[in-house]
This record gives C-alpha cells, structure tokens and sequence, in this order.
C-alpha cells in the first residue's frame, strides 16, 4: 500500500507499507515516536494503532525544540 506522509511544516514522504499497517507503523520510518506527534487523516486525529484506510495522512508535531 502507497501512503503519502506529511509532516506539518517540514518533509513529505512516501512509503509502501504492508496492507496490514497502523497509523503507528507509519511513524518510525520517518523517525518519529507516537508520544511526539498527531496523526490526522482529513483533518481529524487518528489512533496510532488504527489499521491505515487513507493513503494520505498529517503528522503534526506536539513538541518540538529544547
């Protein structure tokens, strides 16, 4: 499965994923953790362990900077 993966303000990725992926899974080839980040699909938060039913997805930022 071909997912687009926007993080908010910085990169776009593309990633294949397995058919069985989480919103979760999609986090770590990116090198984000599910503790620092919303996934939103259309505009609305997703769990990160929900199967993955978009092939495009938001990935905003909770912290950032030191």
């Amino acid at each position: 499965m071909h997912i687009t993966v926007e993080i908010a303000g910085e990169d776009t990725h593309e990633l294949e994923v397995d058919a069985d992926a989480t919103y979760g899974d999609l986090l770590a080839p990116v090198d984000l953790s599910p503790h620092e980040v919303s996934v939103l699909v259309d505009g609305e938060h997703v769990p990160t362990d929900q199967p993955v039913t978009a092939n495009r997805v938001q990935v905003v930022r909770l912290i950032k900077g030191g």
